[in-house]
């Protein structure tokens, strides 16, 4: 694959890739970015797409919560330090796709994931989150997470018969959550996720 970038600055630049198609001819698409690019490449050539499957099934993890805030601050700590523990975290805080409505995006999302935390202090989105992701990803954990003093949701007791949904962890600040992750997020899901495979 050949490619690079055509325009005058970065956001119309517009990525030209050269394909072999077949082995018989070449044939170029436009794409709006290199990472489509990349993306499209992959699905041609779907031999290495497996490789990429399995990393992102061993690493990513989906951060579900309230985007407040006070409460985004605790999302981005998260996340800032799963990826220092060499995970792929996923804060679903960018814009939807023009494709898939956000029940839908969400759902992509955690159908790739290791295991999804869900932050469910002040839910609000969530509820319907859960309800299209816990009931048909029975490989993929949730930990709950929610900050002490507060309540679980009226109906969040519903996803407490599924064994994959784990035990709701209550943390007492964002700090005492960030220093106990390896205990209390990561391993509760790692472990759970291990026992099913074996």
């Amino acid at each position: 694959m050949r490619g690079g970038y055509v325009g005058t600055a970065p956001d119309a630049a517009v990525a030209v890739v050269a394909l072999s198609l077949s082995g018989l001819r070449a044939a170029s698409r436009r794409f709006d970015n290199i990472e489509v690019a990349q993306f499209v490449y992959l699905l041609l050539h779907n031999e290495k797409i497996r490789d990429v499957i399995d990393t992102i099934g061993k690493k990513a993890v989906l951060i579900l919560g309230r985007f407040t805030a006070e409460r985004k601050a605790v999302l981005d700590a998260l996340r800032e330090e799963l990826r220092k523990r060499d995970y792929l975290p996923i804060l679903f805080d960018f814009d939807v796709p023009a494709t898939r409505d956000i029940t839908e995006t969400v759902s992509l999302l955690a159908r790739m994931a290791r295991f999804v935390v869900a932050d469910i202090t002040d839910a609000k989105s969530i509820p319907q989150e859960l309800a299209v992701i816990v009931p048909d990803l029975p490989s993929v954990p949730v930990q709950p997470l929610l900050l002490e003093g507060s309540t679980e949701y009226g109906m969040f007791e519903h996803f407490k018969r599924y064994p994959w949904v784990l035990e709701t962890y209550s943390y007492p600040s964002s700090e005492r959550l960030i220093a106990g992750l390896a205990e209390h997020v990561i391993d509760p899901p790692e472990n759970y996720a291990r026992s099913v495979r074996e």
